[in-house]
């Protein structure tokens, strides 16, 4: 064991959190591999409907009996479908057309229900809620810590952070620029928020009380005791285990992860309209010569999912969202408890070496 504050709260044995990754990649499989194997495993339920994602609690439940956790995304306020979202919707024919798909019709939903997903974690009294893109109100932060829950928010700058720890939050993330995916900015800009994690974590960790949890870029042993070095109480994993065995990340996907290097991840608005770390592929480019605006999330996210199936199903990486963070260089492919097993060795190596720098 290795034990900390954030070990202390969630109830597991190692200070390892494996990210919340929306869209497929945690498969029961791989929640419930990494919870067994003594970190905390996490469903990414925000796309998910109620229905499914208290069949996912229930398949990690019926795999393993430690603690785990479901990741949604906060709900945020956004107009209805407008000029922009039609411009858009006409402009994306053409990539439709290229995978034989009819003209994009505009959605009558564009997301599901975050009180009605959150009910479900209510009501399945899950152990550990976390969340992106903001915050709760406080009436249902109240709710779920009536029941017991405790609760992981995330932060890209300072301001963030004191935010949620105002609200009451157990766990704060500490969202590097490095990490993969969504950026967790709700305060300002997020190109304000792209501080990398060797500066963010150490100034949260300065201005709150509450426990931090280091995240981006982070894929070994090594970067797990920089991060307790920085003051952080765990790291928060995302990209390391979507090569895994058990991630469910499209076989493309992870590919183009083993297949590339530090230089080939941007941050791009294409996708989603949200700024999000991801694989540089020809539909981000082909987006950067968009003449108008691309619409906010949730919007433009509905509108390009039918193409990225698409390409999904004809295995073309060229049209796909391949999230991942800058350190992609460090992924390996192996069963994710062999992999928590391998980052707690590498951990305690990484402190065998340091022990043996002495002064004088």
């Amino acid at each position: 064991m290795l034990s900390t504050p954030m070990t202390d709260i969630v109830g597991c044995s190692y200070p390892i959190i494996q990210a919340g990754m929306a869209g497929g990649p945690t498969t029961p499989e791989l929640v419930a591999a990494v919870s067994e194997a003594g970190g905390l495993g996490t469903i990414g339920a925000a796309y998910l409907t109620p229905e499914q994602i208290k069949r996912a609690i229930e398949d990690v439940r019926r795999l393993t009996d430690r603690p785990f956790a479901v990741n949604l995304f906060s709900p945020e306020t956004f107009g209805p479908p407008d000029e922009i979202a039609a411009r858009m919707n006409e402009w994306l024919n053409r990539y439709r057309e290229r995978f034989n798909l009819a003209p994009g019709a505009m959605p009558a939903k564009f997301q599901e229900t975050f009180e009605e997903q959150l009910q479900v974690v209510l009501d399945e009294r899950v152990p550990v809620f976390s969340f992106t893109f903001g915050i709760p109100s406080p009436e249902l932060i109240g709710k779920l810590k009536s029941e017991g829950i405790k609760l992981v928010g995330t932060a890209t700058t300072v301001r963030e952070a004191l935010a949620l720890e105002a609200a009451g939050i157990d766990l704060i993330v500490a969202q590097g620029s490095e990490a993969g995916g969504h950026r967790g900015t709700f305060l300002g800009r997020y190109e304000d928020g792209l501080v990398g994690t060797m500066a963010l974590v150490p100034q949260i960790v300065a201005q709150v009380r509450t426990p931090v949890i280091a995240s981006g870029g982070i894929m070994d042993g090594r970067g797990i005791v920089a991060s307790l070095a920085l003051g952080a109480s765990g790291v928060q994993m995302g990209t390391a285990f979507l090569t895994c065995d058990e991630s469910g990340a499209h076989e493309q996907h992870k590919r183009t992860i083993l297949q590339s290097s530090e230089e080939d991840t941007t941050v791009t608005v294409a996708f989603s309209g949200k700024a999000a770390r991801g694989i540089k592929n020809e539909f981000i480019s082909d987006m950067e010569q968009y003449p108008g605006s691309i619409p906010e999330y949730p919007i433009q996210n509905k509108l390009t999912q039918d193409i990225r199936k698409a390409a999904a199903n004809a295995n073309n990486p060229q049209y796909m969202s391949l999230w991942c963070g800058q350190a992609l260089r460090l992924n390996r492919t192996q069963p994710a408890g062999k992999l928590i097993g391998e980052l707690m060795s590498e951990a305690a190596g990484t402190l065998q070496r340091l022990s043996q720098f002495r002064e004088g």
